[in-house]
């Protein structure tokens, strides 16, 4: 079966392999040198304990403080802000205790697929050694804020998480550098990757070397025919498929509107620096609970990022929210100088309200699969995602109900 992959993210990749291993026929298609996509440079965390959709009780206690601050953990432009109204609206309506708890159980479902699908992808390709198994730390400034998030812990403990509450001693034994935190917790099975964007590239490489073709292109259309599905790409020739898998990530909306599914998908601009290895002084990921950042400790250097800013895939990037990021994490570190030098980028997380991602068919055509909207969880989820699309081209049983991912639910 010819297959061809809209996107060359982490997830177009993960579901190139799959196909692969099915043994069809594969073209991946992707603009070279896109900038800002969520796989070069986000955090590298493989959060497969992250359970809790985005609009959640946590999130609603920090949001006036956070939106207050100009250059704080989530910001909205006010030129953007009318045509994000639908997506705020649908955010919403999201946040209610029975979506809450839905959309838990989905992510749960999806994410228990997570790590054991990067561990096999891995062993298959020879890339184990991007595998870091070191845990990931919640730190809290203070404990009242921890005793907050006290039923987010008991949730997550009865779901069969181990989470290890950590006292002052045990923290400064694991991680000596860090300063004004009164509460922590371990996560045990908590790991990241070497660099999200050299695994990328490496699983990209190997893609093409088991005889997947990579074609430079923007896919502008997608129109069923009788016998296949047609690709219209900017400044080259038409491109035929039997299955099309749309993974473009940020840029999936127009694609899967054509097709008949108005997807509220919109982006949260995603901002982080990298410094010299050893700069933070951190043995492992590091979330700052209330603060809107992470901490990993990647082969390439030490990066720090996380803010949220809503403004849509044309406008400039705003590099002072760069700097305050780094401002911010200085308070845990005082020996860190957040004038060092460091790699700056913005990138494009594709979010959808309910944090759950399109996976599925298309409306007006079975032959069209989609993966994308995966939001914070991109990295973590593509292996698992990839699993799911390949049965999707066979026709096989899923290992999870799929419907809550369905692009129908909108």
């Amino acid at each position: 079966m010819r297959v061809t992959i809209v996107g060359a993210g982490i997830v177009g990749i993960a579901a190139a392999h799959a196909a692969l291993d099915r043994g069809h026929d594969v073209t991946i298609v992707d603009k070279e040198g896109r900038e800002g996509r969520a796989t070069d440079a986000n955090a590298g965390w493989i959060a497969h304990l992250d359970i809790m959709p985005l609009a959640s009780p946590k999130v609603w206690r920090q949001l006036p403080r956070w939106l207050a601050d100009p250059l704080g953990p989530l910001s909205i432009r006010p030129a953007y802000l009318p045509q994000l109204v639908p997506w705020l609206l649908r955010f919403l309506a999201a946040s209610g205790a029975d979506r809450i708890a839905a959309g838990s159980h989905a992510i749960r479902s999806l994410n228990a697929l997570a790590l054991p699908a990067w561990e096999t992808l891995l062993a298959q390709r020879g890339l184990d050694h991007h595998l870091r198994e070191q845990g990931i730390l919640s730190v809290w400034r203070n404990r009242a804020d921890f005793a907050r998030a006290s039923g987010v812990l008991a949730s997550q403990r009865a779901l069969g998480i181990d989470v290890q509450e950590l006292g002052p001693g045990d923290l400064a034994a694991i991680e000596p550098a860090l300063r004004n935190v009164e509460a922590a917790a371990l996560y045990p099975a908590g790991c990241h990757v070497s660099d999200p964007a050299i695994l990328a590239a490496d699983l990209l490489r190997q893609a093409v070397g088991r005889g997947a073709r990579f074609i430079s292109g923007q896919v502008n259309g997608i129109v069923p025919a009788p016998d296949g599905v047609d690709m219209r790409l900017a400044d080259a020739e038409p491109l035929g498929a039997d299955r099309v898998v749309v993974a473009a990530g940020a840029w999936s909306r127009p694609l899967a509107a054509q097709l008949g599914d108005a997807v509220p998908l919109d982006t949260e601009r995603g901002y982080n620096a990298t410094y010299q290895p050893g700069t933070f002084g951190l043995g492992r990921p590091v979330m700052f609970e209330g603060e809107g950042f992470v901490t990993t400790p990647l082969a390439i250097g030490d990066r720090v990022g996380g803010a949220v800013e809503f403004a849509g895939l044309d406008a400039p990037a705003d590099h002072r929210r760069t700097l305050a990021v780094a401002q911010r994490l200085r308070r845990f570190l005082p020996g860190f100088n957040p004038d060092a030098p460091a790699r700056r980028w913005m990138g494009f997380r594709p979010s959808i309200p309910d944090s759950l991602p399109v996976i599925g068919t298309a409306s007006r055509d079975g032959r069209v699969i989609y993966a994308f909207g995966h939001g914070h969880l991109g990295l973590t989820q593509a292996a698992a995602t990839a699993q799911l699309v390949a049965n999707f081209l066979d026709g096989n049983p899923q290992p999870i109900d799929i419907a809550p991912f369905s692009a129908g639910r909108f």
